[in-house]
């Protein structure tokens, strides 16, 4: 059992991204039963979840003749359009029903502002507003965060490089997510990942 100077950090295990939801990440399913041994090995369990306004910025259907996929500048910078997901209070935005971490302490919800994508645990995606994760684990005085969920190259990726500029050694555990992958942004991650100095495991190593 890990302890308490590690967190497990659960990213956006949410229906909309399970194949058939909105914005399914392929095969997102597969990483459910791998996600609960892992919650299963740690004291200390994160979760996020994404919960968006329906007029939120980053949907296409909130910007005329825009199609999802397609990228637009905000004040912010460059933004992909998004197909309307992971709405507050509807069952796509809940937790997959078959998660088990009920011991989690806390819920981490991102992208509830309306002109402000969120894809990182820690800070939005205009890179000023945090979330307040960064100094709820300093309070804590966790060292590691170990990084599970959807999608490696969006949330989860944002989430561990965020985790490493506020300071904490990161743990991607690779089989445990699964990417979309659009335009090369899988490769992409994988490298800014490896050059912030982020650990990559599998479960079986995460839980030795």
């Amino acid at each position: 059992m890990k302890g308490p100077e590690d967190v497990l950090l659960i990213v956006d295990v949410q229906n909309d991204f399970m194949p058939g939801g909105a914005l399914a990440v392929p095969r997102g399913d597969e990483i459910v039963p791998l996600v609960n041994r892992l919650a299963a090995g740690f004291e200390h369990v994160v979760l996020t979840q994404d919960w968006h306004p329906r007029d939120h910025i980053s949907f296409a259907a909130n910007h005329d003749g825009r199609q999802p996929f397609e990228t637009i500048e905000l004040p912010y910078g460059e933004q992909v359009l998004w197909p309307v997901h992971c709405v507050q209070g509807q069952p796509g935005a809940a937790l997959h029903p078959r998660l088990e971490a009920g011991h989690a302490r806390l819920v981490i919800r991102k992208g509830y502002r309306r002109t402000i994508d969120s894809y990182s645990a820690f800070v939005e995606a205009d890179r000023h507003s945090p979330t307040g994760l960064a100094g709820y684990l300093r309070e804590l005085e966790v060292k590691r965060v170990w990084c599970c969920g959807l999608a490696t190259d969006y949330c989860v990726a944002w989430s561990a490089l965020d985790a490493r500029a506020a300071g904490f050694d990161v743990v991607l555990i690779e089989d445990a997510c699964r990417a979309i992958d659009l335009n090369g942004s899988l490769e992409r991650a994988l490298q800014q990942l490896q050059d912030a100095g982020v650990v990559r495991m599998n479960a079986e190593q995460a839980l030795a």
